[in-house]
C-alpha cells in the first residue's frame, strides 16, 4: 500500500471520528506514514517547522497523542529520554542498533498468531505485544 493512500486512508477514519483536519495534523500523520525513521517528537517538530512556522512543540506532542490514543500510531520508549513514534498500519517488529540508536522494522509473518499462542499456553488474554531484536546495524558494523 503507497504512502499516499495510507495517508488519505487515516485523514478519511479521523473525518469517521469526527477529528477535525488542520494542516499540521495532516502534516504530522502524513511525516509519520513516509518516514519510516521512528522519529522522537521534537524530531517531528524540526522536520515540519519551516513548512508551519506558527506551529508549536506542544502541538506536535498533542497529535501524537491524539494518533496513539486512536491507534495510528505506537509511542516506543527504550528507557532513554526521548520516546519515539511509529506508525502502524501492520504489525511488525522492531531490530534496534545498541551503538546508533538506530530502528529497522522487521517484518515475520511466523509471528502473526504470537498473541493466540500465549493465550492458549498460559491462559493470558493478551493485549498487546512487542518483540525487539537487539544488535549493532551494518553502518556501525564498519566503524
Amino acid at each position: 500500500m503507497s504512502s499516499n493512500h495510507l495517508v488519505t486512508q487515516s485523514i478519511e477514519k479521523l473525518k469517521r471520528a469526527h477529528i477535525r483536519i488542520t494542516p499540521q495534523r495532516h502534516g504530522i500523520l502524513e511525516y509519520l506514514i513516509e518516514n519510516h525513521n521512528h522519529p522522537t517528537a521534537d524530531e517531528i517538530y524540526q522536520a515540519l517547522a519551516e513548512q508551519f512556522p506558527s506551529m508549536s512543540a506542544a502541538t506536535v506532542y498533542n497529535n501524537l497523542r491524539l494518533f496513539t490514543k486512536i491507534g495510528f500510531v505506537v509511542e516506543m520508549n527504550y528507557g532513554d529520554a526521548s520516546s519515539r513514534f511509529d506508525f502502524t498500519s501492520t504489525q511488525h517488529y522492531h531490530a534496534i542498533c545498541e551503538v546508533c540508536g538506530r530502528i529497522e522494522d522487521l517484518y515475520y509473518p511466523g509471528l502473526e498468531d504470537i498473541g493466540e499462542v500465549t493465550t492458549n499456553l498460559t491462559g493470558f488474554k493478551v493485549k498487546r505485544h512487542r518483540l525487539e531484536i537487539y544488535g549493532t546495524c551494518p553502518e556501525c558494523q564498519l566503524k
